[in-house]
């Protein structure tokens, strides 16, 4: 087998498509097949199952696919490192963001990674918690800010800040600006019709939780995933929500919305700073995660 096999490999597995991958990589699909058919020849194992409406791992597949990531992120840390023996700065990092904190960092950290590695390559994505501790597991992602994560088999945390949860409603027409200490209880928030992600998002996972621990449930009207749709929502009169002020702040239309704090209890929810605890990181991992941790510092603290 050979490198470049292994990353055509990488990709029809992690797309399920001869079609999708041929175009993601460049090449003609009947090339695409005869190299992972050749890659199958030499390994004497089917790796993938074809059908009509795709092609996904066979057990095998699945476990070359975790040795086959490991292998070009080895070959990739191993090319950075040459490079940074000659004074270079070079190489690929991908990190993941929960989308309620995207809008307040991609710019920032997009900005100061060009300054600081402008030869490197950046990748963002957004995702939930648990779809991108996955994506750390699998190596799609090499970084990631998690809600509520925790070090776990495979995954090594790190507690950056607590995010206050406030409760969202919308600004009625010509209602004045007003202060920023107002005050919701949670038994209030439980008597009013939500609009809230769906499980296993960790914010609604966090708000059912609370409620839980004072006997109560939350009023769930609409089950919606994505901040901006919450919020057009909210502004709607579907319902109100709960969400990060950052979430409410950095939107388009802020003024449209009421913000109140939680009390009683007060509810904030952990961001934590996530890697791999599988894989060494890499010396542009390391510059990246001290960008993170000194953007998300500055703009969710």
């Amino acid at each position: 087998m050979d490198i470049k096999q292994l990353q055509y490999f990488i990709t029809v597995a992690e797309l399920e498509s001869f079609t999708r991958a041929s175009e993601a990589l460049g090449i003609a699909q009947p090339a695409l097949s005869r190299q992972i058919r050749l890659l199958e020849v030499n390994l004497r194992q089917n790796l993938l199952i074809r059908n009509g409406r795709g092609a996904t791992p066979t057990d095998a597949g699945k476990l070359l696919l975790g040795h086959a990531r490991g292998i070009l992120h080895q070959l990739e840390r191993a090319k950075e490192e040459l490079l940074h023996l000659r004074g270079g700065l070079t190489g690929r990092v991908a990190v993941g963001l929960p989308p309620s904190l995207a809008r307040a960092l991609t710019v920032p950290l997009t900005r100061a990674f060009r300054q600081e590695m402008p030869e490197a390559h950046l990748s963002i994505r957004e995702g939930l918690s648990t779809a991108m501790e996955e994506e750390l597991l699998n190596a799609r992602l090499d970084i990631a800010l998690l809600y509520n994560g925790s070090s776990s088999a495979g995954l090594q945390t790190e507690h950056l800040v607590n995010e206050e949860l406030v409760y969202v409603s919308v600004r009625p027409s010509g209602l004045m600006e007003e202060p920023q200490d107002l005050y919701v209880e949670m038994q209030e928030i439980a008597r009013q019709p939500l609009v809230i992600p769906s499980r296993p998002n960790a914010i609604r996972m966090h708000v059912e939780s609370a409620l839980l621990s004072l006997g109560l449930s939350a009023n769930i009207t609409l089950e919606i995933d994505g901040v901006p749709a919450i919020l057009d929502l909210v502004a709607d009169g579907a319902g109100n929500a709960v969400l990060t002020r950052h979430a409410v702040t950095s939107s388009i239309r802020p003024s449209a919305y009421k913000i109140r704090r939680i009390r009683n209890p007060d509810l904030g929810i952990q961001v934590a700073l996530a890697t791999s605890s599988k894989r060494p990181s890499t010396h542009i991992q390391r510059k990246t995660i001290d960008l993170l941790k000194r953007i998300a510092l500055e703009k969710i603290a």
